[in-house]
């Protein structure tokens, strides 16, 4: 029992690389349209999800920019290009048939009044 535990560890450690949470002012670029996608995790066994694209503030148009997701209520919300916002994002990779890939969840977002 032991070493079948020790392995599904081993395993979540092979899949899971980082895991970094930062707070930043950004601006929205652009928001798509909330979806729902299955998720195991919900009661209903479904859950919201929406994609948005912040970038960070500067003068020049070369600032990174972020595409990140929204889950749950936060996907319902509605933002605006050009919208300034404080947002929480979780930065995460994970390998999968080999390959590295990046994921970035919008944990929260406050639009700032102008």
């Amino acid at each position: 029992m032991k070493s079948v535990g020790f392995l599904r560890i081993a395993c979540l450690q092979k899949f899971i690389h980082t895991y970094k949470m930062e707070t930043k002012i950004l601006k929205v670029v652009r928001q798509g349209e909330a979806f729902s996608v299955q998720s195991s995790k919900q009661e209903s066994g479904q859950i919201s999800k929406c994609n948005i694209v912040l970038k960070e503030l500067g003068g020049s148009k070369f600032e990174n920019e972020f595409v990140c997701t929204m889950l749950g209520n936060l996907a319902g919300c509605r933002f605006y290009e050009g919208d300034v916002v404080i947002a929480t994002l979780r930065f995460s990779t994970h390998d999968f048939q080999g390959q590295t890939y990046q994921e970035i969840l919008a944990t929260d977002i406050v639009k700032l009044n102008k």
